[in-house]
C-alpha cells in the first residue's frame, strides 16, 4: 500500500505528551509540570464574564491588547512581543520560517523533544549536541555546529538547571543562525535571558503562560524579539493563531503579577523541601530552577520500579525509559499535601 504522506512524516515518530489519567478519575499528578495552584482570580473573572457577541467576531490577528499589556509588564516595545496558541506554537512558527532540509536544527540533549519532532516534521537535519552529566551548557559544540536554529531550554526540562547569563551571551554572539531561548520554566527562575534580545537580533526568547501563570489549558504563549526577526514569524503563523478568550484571559492573567509571583514562590518552598527529603532518602537531585525536579534514584534501587509503584498509589510522575534518564525520576512540584503523599509512598517503597 503506497503511503499518503512526505518520506520525513513517514521515518518520523510523533510527539508523546506525558500521560494524562481518564476522565473522573483522581490522581496526584505530578508528571507534566502543571502549576498546583488555580489562575489569578483576575483571569478567572475574565472567562466569566467574556461577551457572547465577541464569539462571533474573528479575534484581532496580533492579539494587540495582550501584547500592549506584556509590554507594560516587561518593559518591552508591544512590536517586539508575537503571541502564539502556546508556545509550542511560536515553535512551529520558527521551524516554518528557518528550517528545512540543508538547514540544520541543534539543541543540546537530553532537552525538550518536541524541538526533535518539529525538526523531522520539515524534513530538517538534527544534530544533538550531548549535556555532560552535570548539564553544564557545552557552547562550544552548539557553536561549532552552526545551526539555522538553535534552541537551549533555560531553565531545561527534564533537568531543570539554569544556564547562566554570560554563556548563552557568548553562544548568541557566535551563531550565524537564530538563537531560540525557551524560557518556559523562567517564573521558577532566578534570571532571564531578555537583556539579550535588545542586544542582539538573531535571538528570540519564548514564554507560556502554562507554567506560572496556571494556564496549561488556555493554551497562550508568546515570543519576545527583534522586530526584524518577528517579521518572518509573521509571514509563517496562522492567521488567526490566538482566539478571543485566550487573548482576554492571557491578558487579565499577565497584568497580575502580584498573584504569580506568590504562586510561583510557594511552589519554589516546596520544590527546596521535596528536594531535601528526597536527597535524605539517598536520591541525587539536580539543582532546579523549574517547578519540577529530576532525581536519580539510589544506587541499589530501579527508577521504572519507583514509578509503576507510584502509579499504582494513584501518584503520577515522569519517567523517561532512555540511556542517560533511565535512572532518574522527573517530578512536577505539588501543594505540600501532594508533596508528602509522595515522599511518603517513596519513603515506604524504599524500605520494603
Amino acid at each position: 500500500m503506497s503511503s499518503y504522506f512526505r518520506p520525513s512524516v513517514d521515518a518520523m515518530s510523533g510527539y508523546v505528551p506525558g500521560e494524562q489519567p481518564p476522565p473522573n478519575v483522581k490522581v496526584i499528578k505530578l508528571n507534566t509540570n502543571e502549576n498546583p495552584y488555580l489562575p489569578s482570580p483576575k483571569a478567572v473573572a475574565v472567562l466569566q464574564d467574556f461577551a457572547p457577541e465577541l464569539l462571533r467576531r474573528y479575534p484581532n490577528p496580533m492579539a494587540q491588547t495582550f501584547c500592549e499589556a506584556a509590554s507594560a509588564v516587561l518593559g518591552i516595545p508591544s512590536d517586539w512581543i508575537l503571541a502564539g496558541n502556546g508556545s509550542d506554537d511560536l515553535l512551529t512558527m520558527l521551524m516554518r520560517a528557518c528550517s528545512e532540509p540543508g538547514r540544520a536544527v541543534v539543541y543540546p540533549m537530553p532537552t525538550y523533544v518536541l524541538y526533535r519532532t518539529l525538526a523531522e516534521i520539515q524534513g530538517a537535519e538534527t544534530i544533538e549536541v550531548p549535556y555532560p552529566e552535570d548539564f553544564t551548557l557545552p557552547v562550544e559544540a552548539l557553536i561549532e555546529a552552526q545551526g539555522a536554529i538553535t534552541f537551549i531550554a533555560c531553565p531545561n526540562s527534564p533537568s531543570g538547571t539554569a544556564i547562566p547569563l554570560e554563556l548563552l551571551d557568548k553562544l548568541a554572539a557566535n551563531l550565524s543562525g537564530v538563537l531560540v531561548i525557551d524560557e518556559a520554566y523562567v517564573d521558577f527562575a532566578e534570571t532571564t535571558a531578555l537583556p539579550l534580545v535588545k542586544k542582539y537580533e538573531n535571538v528570540i526568547v519564548l514564554r507560556t503562560l502554562s507554567k506560572g501563570y496556571s494556564l496549561a489549558g488556555l493554551r497562550f504563549g508568546f515570543g519576545v524579539a527583534n522586530p526584524v526577526l518577528l517579521e518572518g514569524l509573521i509571514k509563517v503563523k496562522d492567521s488567526y493563531n490566538v482566539d478571543a478568550i485566550a487573548c482576554a484571559v492571557a491578558t487579565a492573567a499577565i497584568q497580575d503579577v502580584e498573584y504569580k509571583n506568590a504562586s510561583a514562590q510557594k511552589v519554589k518552598v516546596e520544590r527546596d523541601r521535596v528536594t531535601t527529603a528526597l536527597s535524605k532518602l539517598g536520591f541525587e537531585v539536580l539543582p532546579s530552577q523549574a517547578n519540577f525536579i529530576l532525581a536519580t534514584v539510589p544506587p541499589q534501587h530501579n527508577a521504572e520500579a519507583i514509578y509503576q509503584n507510584l502509579k499504582q498509589q494513584g501518584i503520577f510522575v515522569r519517567y523517561f525509559k532512555q540511556p542517560g534518564l533511565d535512572n532518574k525520576l522527573r517530578i512536577t512540584i505539588g501543594t505540600p499535601d501532594e508533596n508528602s503523599a509522595l515522599l511518603d509512598e517513596v519513603s515506604l517503597f524504599l524500605r520494603k
